[in-house]
């Protein structure tokens, strides 16, 4: 039965919907299908996929960084989702975005708008001003310069997916911890997991700076980019978080799948009280879709199946997961106990392809009707 899986993935790289990827699926705590396929490089040769390729995980920063950092914060007692922006940004202090919460952000429901080119005027001040870009500064200037949106609905009203929020987050864990969003992530979630292969990759002066558990070689590369005029291996694909240093609140994290499985695994058991890692009712606040924001399926950081969804058509509606624009997707379901990572690098040598939109919900049905279906089945259910 797991050919199904198999086939379905060879199929995908041979209609070069991705060149490769990895898929991991754990089922009841088990390990239940791993697979690398096709080519992690196509330029300027290629590279085979293995299960040890490193992925820019683009927004899966979101839920395994940010989110996973804010929720130790709150766990931690620095921090609270009632608190206010302008209490840890004082420039803030009058701007429409200055009252919104920790729990806005994280909901996506702040009022800012999802996206804007950040890294266009860093790199203007970037120009005037040699090591700009990626400083303190550019930090301080990303907030001065979403301080200044104006909100596109009212604060709490609304839901729309916001890279802005998150930028704003990561720059708040900064602020709160005093260390690099990096650092508080290396040291009070990644190394207490035992997980290496996740990590931030900083640029310095255009130069990537890869810790000692990761290669260049070992990085699949991205887009052949137009801005930057180069193929990009070892540095961030998101403009917005190069611009910052590498180091963002909403992209910048690169990861193995099994990296990525086993901080979904610590998620998992938290919800289900597993673990002495998470606290479980904090878990279940996180993962829970707000209901008091209309047309919303977000919960605090992760996203929860809606009609069409990623997640495809058999995912509980207690499921929570996330997506990455270059081709990457994480689902956990708590009543099948079911966790999927999809890594794949769909926007090499080009972002144009979108084709990943209707494989995503396939793998995930197929995936479900294999090893879900399957033991139901052998089970009498």
């Amino acid at each position: 039965m797991a050919d199904l899986i198999t086939n379905a993935m060879q199929s995908a790289v041979e209609e070069r919907i991705f060149p490769g990827a990895v898929l991991l699926v754990r089922f009841r705590g088990h390990l239940a299908y791993q697979g690398a396929f096709g080519c992690a490089a196509l330029i300027p040769q290629s590279e085979p996929a293995t299960l040890e390729t490193v992925y820019d995980l683009a927004s899966l920063t979101k839920p395994l960084a940010t989110t996973t950092a804010i929720f130790c914060l709150i766990q931690d007692g620095k921090l609270r989702l009632e608190d206010t922006l302008h209490a840890y940004f004082p420039e803030l202090q009058g701007k429409a975005i200055g009252s919104a919460t920790v729990l806005h952000l994280l909901h996506h429901s702040a009022g800012l708008p999802g996206w804007r080119p950040l890294y266009e005027e860093i790199a203007v001040q970037e120009r005037q001003h040699p090591g700009f870009l990626g400083s303190q500064a550019a930090g301080k200037f990303a907030v001065e310069y979403i301080g200044k949106e104006p909100l596109v609905y009212s604060c709490g009203t609304r839901s729309l997916y916001s890279d802005l929020g998150f930028i704003l987050l990561g720059l708040m864990i900064e602020r709160v911890t005093s260390f690099s969003l990096a650092r508080f992530c290396r040291e009070r979630i990644y190394q207490p997991l035992g997980i290496q292969r996740l990590l931030f990759v900083p640029t310095v002066n255009g130069r990537s700076g890869v810790d000692r558990h990761v290669t260049v070689e070992s990085i699949a590369p991205t887009e052949d980019d137009r801005w930057r005029g180069r193929l990009l291996r070892g540095e961030v694909h998101d403009e917005n978080a190069y611009a910052l240093g590498g180091i963002a609140g909403h992209a910048g994290l690169f990861g193995t799948a099994t990296a990525v499985m086993t901080l979904a695994d610590v998620w998992l058991n938290g919800y289900l009280g597993r673990s002495s890692f998470f606290n479980t009712d904090l878990v279940r606040r996180f993962v829970a879709r707000d209901s008091n924001t209309l047309g919303s399926s977000w919960g605090l950081g992760w996203d929860t199946p809606s009609r069409p969804s990623s997640s495809g058509c058999y995912l509980s509606r207690q499921s929570f997961g996330h997506l990455g624009f270059t081709g990457t997707s994480l689902w956990i379901d708590p009543v099948a106990e079911l966790e999927v990572v999809l890594l794949s690098n769909r926007v090499h040598p080009t972002r144009e392809d979108t084709r990943i939109q209707q494989f995503r919900p396939l793998i995930h049905d197929v995936v479900y009707e294999t090893i879900v279906g399957q033991t139901s089945r052998a089970e009498g259910g």
